[in-house]
């Protein structure tokens, strides 16, 4: 069987002598169009094939060749137009359909452009990795569902160097994904170093450095995402979330609080966008952001303002809003951004609402629940939250009746810094398993992940700007911490975001065996769940 994920949506058996996958391989674009593309699939090879990837100046003696090829548009017969908005800002997503022939000789990539060449060289690529000696001759042809397909990843709170990201970037590639979110900014860190603006990152008083990008670094990783049809979305999370901000630009006022709860909420206040000085320093920030991002989103936050009045909230999200678009860019937010009114242009990104918190509602059920008594709930702090989060239940309604766009990311199946079920922990992962994650959610087993469809929330199409998969750091230690809550979930996410749909289960949990080769090349840790039967 074919170990490709995500699945292709078509696949035609060949005839003739299998392709065997050990020896030599060249990498030859026969269109001049896609000759930096070549460059790229073969950075991404090296790592699998070593040695036997000949150099981009080799003779064409190879036994086996991986050929890019242009294919007309009508030849490569798309499925259907993807649903969603482009995350290059396009007005109509890029065509990212391939097929590709693996024959006696070599695999061919044929696309009608760079884009589509390079989701048929990944699915090559795993192609050659997951297999152990040959291929079946065979045609595979395929087109994404969403156009937007993301991963949100937090160095805020789990700090990521540049060189890490780029691994990260290279895996969210090989699985077709094309957004890489990053989470810039939050009450534990600044990230981004911006020219107008030193303080944010320059060291604390007590000579202790603040880990950051520098406007060098992002820039680079801007361009080496690029180069994989990824683009990068800056957030710059505000009005809340704000300490270090705070910290680097002091005595910038609270925003209002309801009647009777100032100073009583135990989080750092929100900003006041109609304070005049905030109001400055906040539209000079944003301004450094959109000059510093290449791509055409930048993303204001707008969660979990907690200590601000609603009307103080709308004016806020409106103000951010209208900074950004004056600086060029386009705004997206998470959901609670909907109450600030919705307009087609608006893009609200969508990850609670109460039935989602799965919060009992008696003390016999908190008592069931040792992942929340861990965390230190009480049965009044769940009700607390239940109310807190009550307006979460319309904000899907209220994007719809603005004619806006809804960017996929709900909880309960894509956040995956979700714990992982003791069940299916190995017991070499035991003690690692059981510090990873945000100890608030229900620890759940990898199909999970696998099982979210989504259709099951009823949205039209046309109201779907895309899927993506968030990972925020509050338990992450180190790179390898942050790839065990990635792998094997990411995955499956991916085949979601791709073909729309959910993969069929145990076929996808007997191609997920045959990645951990791909992710050992990579030198990435996994969670070696037991669902899984480890090839």
């Amino acid at each position: 069987m074919n170990a490709v994920i995500p699945g292709p949506a078509r696949r035609t058996p060949g005839t003739g002598t299998a392709l065997t996958v050990k020896g030599p391989w060249r990498i030859h674009a026969t269109d001049a169009r896609f000759s930096e593309v070549a460059d790229t699939v073969r950075a991404l090879l090296e790592p699998h094939l070593g040695d036997r990837l000949l150099p981009a100046d080799a003779d064409d003696s190879a036994p086996a060749t991986l050929a890019l090829t242009h294919d007309h548009p009508q030849q490569a017969r798309r499925r259907h137009a993807s649903v969603g908005v482009s995350p290059a800002g396009l007005t109509e997503p890029a065509d990212e359909s391939y097929r590709l022939t693996v024959a006696e000789h070599g695999i061919t990539c044929r696309a009608a452009t760079p884009e589509g060449v390079f989701r048929a060289a990944t699915t090559a690529l795993q192609m050659l990795t997951t297999s152990v000696t040959t291929i079946p001759c065979q045609e595979l042809s395929d087109t994404p569902h969403f156009a937007w397909r993301g991963v949100m990843l937090d160095p805020a709170r789990g700090w990521l160097t540049a060189e890490e990201l780029r691994r990260l970037v290279d895996l969210a590639a090989l699985y077709k994904l094309n957004v890489l979110h990053l989470h810039l900014t939050d009450n534990e860190g600044w990230r981004l170093q911006l020219p107008g603006f030193p303080e944010l990152t320059a060291p604390r008083s007590t000579g202790t450095p603040r880990e950051h990008y520098t406007t060098e670094e992002y820039r680079a990783l801007q361009q080496y995402a690029a180069e994989r049809f990824i683009t990068l979305v800056p957030e710059i999370d505000l009005p809340g979330h704000c300490a270090a901000l705070r910290e680097a630009i002091p005595q910038l006022p609270d925003a209002p609080a309801p009647q009777g709860l100032a100073d009583r909420y135990p989080f750092v206040p929100p900003l006041d966008l109609t304070d005049r000085h905030t109001r400055e320093t906040v539209a000079a920030i944003l301004d450094d952001v959109c000059r510093l991002t290449d791509g055409p989103f930048v993303h204001i936050g707008g969660d979990e303002a907690i200590g601000m009045t609603a009307d103080s909230f709308v004016v806020a999200v409106r103000e951010l809003r209208s900074l950004v678009r004056a600086s060029g860019k386009r705004p997206l937010a998470w959901q609670e951004s909907s109450r600030a009114g919705i307009t087609p242009d608006d893009i609200a990104q969508y990850w609670v609402d109460v039935p989602m918190l799965d919060l009992p509602d008696t003390d016999e059920e908190l008592a069931n629940r040792p992942d929340l008594l861990a965390a230190g709930h009480t049965l009044a702090f769940t009700k607390a939250l239940k109310a807190f989060f009550a307006p979460s239940d319309h904000d899907l309604a209220r994007v719809i009746e603005g004619g806006g766009r809804i960017l996929l990311s709900p909880q309960s199946h894509l956040y995956l810094d979700r714990p992982y079920a003791p069940d299916m922990t190995p017991s070499h992962q035991n003690e690692t398993a059981a510090r990873l994650g945000f100890r608030a959610y229900r620890p759940r087993d990898v199909r999970h992940a696998a099982a979210w469809d989504p259709a099951t929330h009823g949205i039209p199409d046309e109201h779907i700007a895309g899927v993506e998969a968030t990972l925020f750091g509050e338990s992450i230690g180190s790179f390898a911490d942050l790839t065990i809550l990635l792998l094997p979930r990411l995955a499956s996410v991916a085949h979601t975001a791709w073909s729309g749909g959910r993969p069929d289960g145990e076929a996808h949990r007997t191609r997920l065996a045959h990645h951990a080769r791909l992710w050992e090349n990579l030198g990435l840790s996994y969670m070696a769940s037991s669902e899984i039967p480890w090839a």
